[in-house]
């Protein structure tokens, strides 16, 4: 049977509508609660705490147009009574421990956090969240087992489709790209810490979330995302913009590396499209794992996108190769969101070319001491696939 595609973020979906975001103050979640709000969606943020000085959730003035509860994730009853209490229509749960460094100092926290944060929220909504329809939890592109740098073999034998699975290899010679029925799994524990999340989301929707006037539950990857107002620790485009902003040089690890760069709003993009899609009739269908990641042309190396910076930013990027010690890192991460595509009607709003001037743009208007809510507003509204009349 032939899904319709959703092509537009509809305004009028989200114009007043109920909507709950886990992790609202990091970098993802300002930007995903900016859109709501030009949407007209009445949004509320749940998070502890602001991750990164400066942010964009304060330049933004996020905060300002929510309501907003200082709750922890890991705090199970604290989740339990914000979602009593917000009653919401749509959970988009962003709240994450996100850094691969990180994790390999606390590891305990990263699982804590990502793990038993997600049964935490889907717990909340199974208890309390009686008018929800939707939840989308997002997870990571480094879900996926990667011991070479690309995917595995296809197994052989009876398996779970959410455990295995492969797509054909790459035309072009190369690894081919991760499929969603590809073998979760990690090395380390930022990675083991989002396959697990991605189990506790698919055990959640086989037991609770199915049928009836239950809730629908997808999950979604999405990897190195990049954007405006990202001052994270230990990643690419916010070392480079720390190393303009101090006149200092930046140390690259690993410059042959390929990832599927893409703008934060195309991800974003996904989800708001997923969420409608787990409302409609047809809404059991949607209610699965899904990529968004970037065309084949947008999966770069680390140095080509450098060098790429370095000409936006007129020559005040310098960089050299870090030679010091390292924690390994895979070769080649790449994501096939055919599905999304497809059956979503999901696209990237920009290429890669055009993601990397809009982050340059929008790191010169914050040096000029601009509106960076108005500034950050304009690039969502540029992105031309959401209606906000």
């Amino acid at each position: 049977m032939k899904i319709a595609a959703l092509v537009r973020i509809e305004g009028d979906f989200w114009r007043r509508r109920r909507v709950l975001v886990t992790g609202h103050t990091g970098f993802k979640g300002a930007w995903l609660s900016l859109w709501l709000q030009s949407l007209g969606a009445h949004v509320t943020g749940l998070a502890r705490g602001v991750p990164t000085q400066p942010s964009l959730y304060e330049l933004a003035r996020v905060g300002e147009h929510m309501d907003e509860l200082s709750v922890d994730v890991r705090d199970a009853a604290g989740v339990r009574a914000a979602v009593r209490a917000v009653r919401p229509e749509v959970v988009l749960h962003l709240a994450a421990q996100p850094l691969v460094r990180r994790s390999l100092r606390e590891p305990a926290l990263t699982f804590e956090v990502n793990v038993m944060g997600t049964a935490n929220v889907l717990e909340a909504v199974r208890q309390e969240g009686a008018q929800v329809r939707a939840i989308v939890a997002v997870t990571s592109d480094k879900c996926y087992e990667n011991p070479d740098g690309g995917p595995l073999p296809d197994p052989v034998g009876d398996s779970p489709p959410e455990a295995v699975g492969g797509s054909p290899p790459d035309p072009d010679g190369g690894s081919r790209r991760f499929t969603e029925q590809d073998r979760l799994g990690g090395a380390d524990p930022y990675s083991s810490s989002k396959a697990c999340a991605e189990l506790v989301a698919a055990a959640y929707r086989s037991s609770y979330f199915h049928g009836g006037q239950a809730p629908a539950l997808a999950s979604a990857r999405a990897g190195n995302v990049i954007g405006g107002g990202d001052w994270g620790e230990d990643r690419l485009v916010p070392d480079a913009v720390r190393a303009v902003e101090r006149g200092e040089l930046l140390r690259v690890r690993n410059p042959e590396a390929v990832r599927p760069w893409q703008h934060v709003l195309s991800p974003l993009a996904g989800y708001l499209l997923l969420a409608q899609a787990l409302t409609t009739e047809g809404r059991a269908r949607y209610a699965r794992a899904w990529n968004f990641g970037p065309a084949a042309e947008d999966e770069r190396t680390v140095g080509a996108v450098i060098e790429r910076l370095r000409e936006l930013w007129d020559g005040e990027l310098r960089w050299q190769l870090d030679a010091g010690e390292n924690p390994p890192e895979a070769a080649r991460l790449a994501l096939d969101s055919s599905a999304a595509a497809r059956l979503l009607g999901w696209r990237a709003p920009w290429p890669l070319e055009s993601a990397l001037a809009r982050i340059v743009e929008w790191h010169r208007a914050h040096r000029a001491g601009g509106d960076m809510r108005a500034v950050s507003v304009e690039q969502i509204e540029s992105t031309g696939i959401a209606d906000f009349t």
